[in-house]
């Protein structure tokens, strides 16, 4: 490269960050407004459970038909609940708190494939989200609890985070039901033998979660964990 290509090539460089930057200004207006709106609509629904699953299982697979039981019996306790909005376990959650005639929240991300709006959320209670960061927030901060069900990486995300906030004391502790021992045994038998073994995590932080196949136990933890506690937002 010769000296005068160098120098077009280091103006044109110059050019590109200095645009980044000026687009990340804008970035943050867009961020606050999505924060915004979901503080203003989400504050106003009241003690809701946030239920999280695959976006790919199918009406007929076992984990949609207990997140469909799950949703409506904890609707029928007087919560809501939340989902991502989206197809899959989140459908079918979304779709037992409606069927309960409960309080049906969907807080949808806007993605290039698996997405979309599913229809048993409640008209007035669907938001959509360019950042997953301020989606989580939203999942988080008015969950009375979390209802885990077999997913990918997205519940792995949504579950870990939860996690690391009650563990660091960012939020305070509420309930975590991990549904299917034979789908999270695995993972958690890794927390338990190499996370706690290599003194990665305390012992206590094994009592930050409960794994149930019931949908009894799992509707019973969320109800039991409240008789000792009041319902309000997370932080």
């Amino acid at each position: 490269m010769t000296n005068e290509e160098d120098k077009i090539s280091k103006k044109f460089r110059e050019k590109e960050w200095s645009e980044i930057r000026s687009n990340d200004s804008w970035t943050i207006f867009k961020v606050m407004s999505e924060f915004v709106d979901g503080f203003d609509r989400l504050s106003q629904i009241g003690p809701c459970v946030s239920l999280f699953g695959s976006a790919r299982s199918a009406e007929d697979d076992p984990y949609y038909k207990m997140a469909d039981e799950i949703a409506y019996r904890i609707c029928k306790k007087g919560y809501g609940i939340i989902t991502g909005g989206g197809p899959g376990i989140m459908e079918a959650a979304n779709k037992g708190a409606q069927r309960a005639g409960g309080k049906s929240v969907g807080l949808n991300i806007d993605l290039p494939f698996e997405q979309n709006n599913n229809p048993y959320i409640d008209k007035e209670r669907s938001l959509n989200f360019n950042y997953f960061f301020v989606r989580k927030m939203m999942f988080v901060k008015y969950a009375q609890g979390f209802v885990v069900l077999p997913g990918g990486f997205g519940t792995m995300d949504e579950l870990f985070e939860s996690l690391t906030l009650i563990q660091t004391n960012k939020i305070g502790k509420f309930p975590i039901v991990l549904v299917g021992k034979s789908y999270w045994g695995g993972l958690l038998d890794w927390v338990k033998d190499t996370l706690l073994t290599e003194g990665n995590i305390n012992k206590d932080d094994l009592d930050l979660y409960f794994l149930t196949d019931s949908i009894d136990e799992a509707v019973k933890y969320i109800d039991d964990f409240y008789s000792k506690y009041l319902l309000k937002p997370n932080f």
